[in-house]
């Protein structure tokens, strides 16, 4: 991971804190899933309160796709017509990557709002992988 961050540019690390229906909806899981596939390094927890806190660090285009701010996965998937029962072609399914922490989520989470904290660029990962604390 080290090698593939160094090669594509700067390092950045963001910590997020993710209101609404999050906890019991395997959440972390899902957002552990997504990290991998994305290449990004930190960790996800449940709090007391009832969010889903942790922190995100990699490639700074990887991570923007982790936090992407923009609603375009919900606005595309108002805009595929097709039956629920086919997947969303390829396009929008990289739409949906593109906010997972703002918007999309486990199946059945509900994201209220999110906020993102300790944006900064840095020069190496903390972490060697991305996984769920407890």
């Amino acid at each position: 991971m080290a090698a593939l961050a160094k090669a594509s540019g700067a390092l950045k690390s963001v910590d997020y804190e993710v209101f609404g229906r999050v906890q019991g909806v395997c959440f972390r899981m899902y957002t552990e899933q997504e990290a991998k596939k994305l290449g990004v390094v930190g960790w996800v927890k449940n709090t007391s309160q009832g969010t889903v806190t942790g922190q995100v660090q990699g490639p700074e285009e990887k991570v923007n796709e982790m936090q992407k701010l923009e609603n375009r996965a919900e606005t595309a998937r108002k805009m595929w017509q097709g039956p629920k029962s086919l997947p969303m072609p390829p396009i929008l399914d990289r739409l949906k990557r593109k906010s997972w922490l703002s918007k999309v989520g486990s199946p059945s989470s509900r994201i209220d709002k999110t906020n993102f904290s300790n944006e900064k660029e840095i020069s190496k990962l903390d972490f060697l992988d991305f996984n769920t604390r407890y």
